[in-house]
């Protein structure tokens, strides 16, 4: 009996493309201009595709803000855990190699901040799609730096945690308002000043 192989059209392999291509045009739009200032027919006329075929991939511009905000999450706590595995059993080390590298991209031209902290401004109900991918990130970044307050022997843990947190969207803000040599090129400098006051008996 003769095997039937599946038939594959020319659109079912086109479709993953074509959503790739939305994804990586509708990120670099929201990340440059904000999620709210951009409108599905720029994302489509710069990622040279049908209205249609941004339907197929996401089902409303909701659903497309949200998938940016995904892979942004992955490739945040990618920079997180290489910092991490760089100094390993040393949280001080860890934290200070984030912050560092948080630091230095304040400094660049094109830098706009988090973009999960601009999505959560961009959308104050809790409830929207790309606000809750922002939220469960900083919840997430929020126990790490607690966890990690915990393992330095702070006095106050959760307080250093909340502080470090502080910091580091300190830093995301001010990298916008100050440009190069603004204050968030400190920002592991200053995290460190308040790891040792925490530590002190």
């Amino acid at each position: 009996m003769k095997s039937i192989e599946p038939t594959i059209k020319a659109d079912d392999v086109a479709q993953p493309r074509a959503g790739e291509k939305i994804l990586r045009v509708a990120r670099d739009l929201f990340y440059r201009q904000g999620i709210r200032a951009i409108g599905v027919d720029e994302i489509v006329r710069r990622a040279g595709v049908t209205k249609p075929s941004l339907y197929r991939s996401f089902p409303s511009k909701d659903e497309l803000a949200a998938s940016y905000l995904r892979q942004y999450d992955l490739e945040f706590w990618a920079r997180f855990d290489a910092a991490a595995a760089a100094h390993p059993g040393d949280p001080r080390a860890q934290i200070a190699a984030f912050l560092t590298r948080i630091g230095k991209r304040t400094q660049n031209p094109d830098y706009r901040g988090c973009g999960m902290t601009n999505a959560a401004v961009e959308y104050p109900e809790h409830g929207h799609p790309a606000r809750v991918v922002s939220e469960a990130n900083k919840q997430e970044l929020r126990r790490r730096l607690r966890t990690m307050a915990t393992a330095l022997g702070a006095n106050d843990a959760d307080t250093l945690g909340d502080g470090l947190l502080l910091l580091i969207e300190g830093a995301y803000i001010s990298g916008q308002l100050f440009g190069a040599g603004g204050p968030a090129k400190s920002v592991a400098r200053n995290a460190d000043l308040l790891i040792e006051a925490s530590l002190k008996k």
